[in-house]
């Protein structure tokens, strides 16, 4: 290319010719310099607007008044206005207001429906939506069953009631036909909200971004209309119910399939932590758990645990190597940390990767096939406590680098920062300042959970970070103060907590009620917990060596 052309297509102030000029007049539409925006704005004959370059196009012209530009907003007819137009007898006895006011407002709500559609209304759209295909199968696996059930009985009865089976095989197949249909339907329909989530979802990340008034001022939140969700299918399967076998009354002996029931019923997410529709079935906790198993590591100072599985258990100690341990094979794998350094803490991902934090580097890791990825690196932070979210995020408790006056619990997804947790309503830090060990577990409520060695107490706020209760442990039933460490929770809401000094089990139910101590398990300074699917218990005793799997539920 011609480098003289190339200099020619160089912008230019549109007064002087000065290159690259770094401003722009969103009236007038012309490029300038520094230098020259005090001799436009010299002309008094018009309204001009001066803008950063990368900001042009933010100003929006009154469409009543093309020379003036819209600084106020009318809040009755929900419209940016011109200086001009406040005198005007359409807007007579109007409030108006700033509209650089109303843009942040509106950006406010635009950052609030975004979160609520990719944190809560996407997901449950998601995990409807990961439903029909089990119900399907399940359709098809019951299917199958009555339709062997209806051809063995007819073995029996030969040729006299082939038509019958017939007949009543068809029926069935209608029924499934009908059943597909609706399952089709229903998903089919959840699809094109998820289509129409997404789409939203993208059209607001551009508006939060965008400074067009015009725009963002336009935008109607559809998240009403989202958290409508679809109606759940109650669905009753056909069965068959045999006759004994008597020729006169064949027809009616051999047998009938009860009829496909197929129920609608609306339901609504709701963000209330003590909401319980989606809740397990209640269980009851045994009155004398015990011990199912015991890994023997036979290394110093096992810290924590993580479950990969009901049979794979991830289980940090206290040097700078990770391991993985089935339960009947013993040592199936390890590998050194990125730094060389001490894990601080370890949990699994919904993907099964592992993640840790490491206290040194200030730095979240994250391990996906075979490789270890850095995926958070902190600078005035100390990250300790971390846990892995029903939702895919991340949670990670973090002290000051200084040890100062500062701790907090920050949400990240991947390494984006979602959520800062730090101080309750009244501006009061919800965590104590300094000490390492503090850990981190969330609810199936959504709660997050903190263990506070320093406070010597277990702080838990809901998913918004609003606080819920402070749990300081039972000091008439223990001998030591109580010195919570590792801390998880199971299927049904309640909170499992490691008192280290007391070698005892903590258990709360979601709101903080006390519901009973694991005394008798022999415990020597239990530090690390975890969960399996069932809700059995793993413990890292740190001074044993041992991992121990307990039941405590019947």
């Amino acid at each position: 290319m011609d480098p003289r052309r190339c200099v020619q297509d160089v912008l230019r102030c549109d007064l002087c010719e000065t290159p690259v000029p770094p401003m722009y007049c969103d009236i007038c539409h012309i490029h300038l310099c520094k230098a020259c925006v005090g001799e436009h704005l010299s002309e008094f004959a018009k309204e001009h607007k001066i803008v950063p370059f990368e900001k042009r196009g933010s100003t929006t012209k009154c469409p009543n008044h093309s020379s003036k530009i819209c600084e106020l907003y009318c809040e009755q007819c929900d419209i940016p206005i011109c200086v001009q137009c406040t005198s005007s007898t359409e807007h007579q006895g109007h409030t108006f207001v700033y509209i650089v006011n109303i843009l942040e407002k509106q950006k406010s709500v635009l950052q609030k429906d975004l979160q609520e559609l990719e944190r809560l209304i996407f997901p449950k759209y998601q995990e409807i939506a990961s439903i029909i295909p089990v119900q399907r199968a399940t359709l098809n696996v019951s299917s199958q069953k009555i339709a062997s059930y209806i051809s063995k009985h007819g073995e029996e009865m030969h040729r006299e009631i082939d038509s019958i089976i017939k007949k009543l095989k068809s029926d069935l197949a209608d029924m499934d036909s009908k059943y597909f249909t609706v399952l089709n339907k229903h998903e089919d329909d959840i699809k094109h909200m998820l289509s129409d989530i997404t789409q939203t979802i993208a059209d607001l990340r551009k508006l939060v971004n965008s400074d067009d008034v015009g725009l963002v001022s336009a935008y109607k939140s559809r998240n009403a209309e989202f958290r409508r969700l679809p109606p759940k299918l109650t669905v009753t399967l056909p069965t068959f119910s045999p006759q004994k076998i008597d020729k006169q009354q064949l027809s009616g002996q051999f047998g009938s399939l009860s009829e496909l029931s197929i129920e609608t019923k609306e339901q609504n997410y709701t963000l209330d932590s003590s909401s319980t529709e989606s809740s397990p079935p209640e269980r009851s906790l045994i009155d004398v758990p015990r011990i199912i198993t015991e890994i023997n590591t036979e290394y110093t100072y096992d810290r924590n645990v993580s479950c990969l599985s009901n049979e794979d258990i991830w289980i940090l100690s206290n040097d700078n190597i990770l391991r993985l341990y089935n339960l009947q094979r013993g040592l199936l794998k390890s590998f050194q940390t990125k730094s060389g350094n001490c894990a601080a803490d370890i949990t699994v991902t919904r993907n099964g990767d592992l993640v840790y934090t490491d206290v040194t580097n200030r730095t979240v890791n994250i391990v996906k096939n075979k490789e270890i990825q850095t995926v958070i690196t902190l600078q005035r932070w100390i990250p300790c406590g971390v846990c892995s979210t029903y939702s895919g995020d991340i949670l990670v408790a973090m002290n000051q680098i200084d040890w100062g006056l500062q701790s907090k619990v920050v949400r990240y997804s991947g390494s984006t920062e979602k959520q800062s947790i730090q101080y309750n309503d009244n501006g009061r830090a919800l965590y104590s300042s300094g000490g390492f060990s503090k850990f981190i577990s969330e609810n199936m409520n959504q709660d997050i959970c903190v263990s506070d060695w320093k406070a010597r107490a277990v702080v838990v706020v809901n998913h918004s970070g609003k606080f819920r209760f402070t749990y300081t442990g039972l000091p008439s039933s223990t001998k030591k103060p109580f010195n919570p460490y590792g801390i998880t929770t199971d299927s049904q809401s309640r909170i499992l907590i490691a008192d280290l000094d007391n070698h005892h089990i903590h258990i709360l139910d979601r709101d903080g009620q006390f519901l009973r101590l694991i005394d008798n398990c022999h415990f020597k300074e239990p530090h690390g917990l975890c969960v399996d699917t069932r809700d059995n218990l793993f413990v890292a005793d740190s001074k044993t060596c041992k991992v121990k799997k307990i039941q405590y539920y019947k």
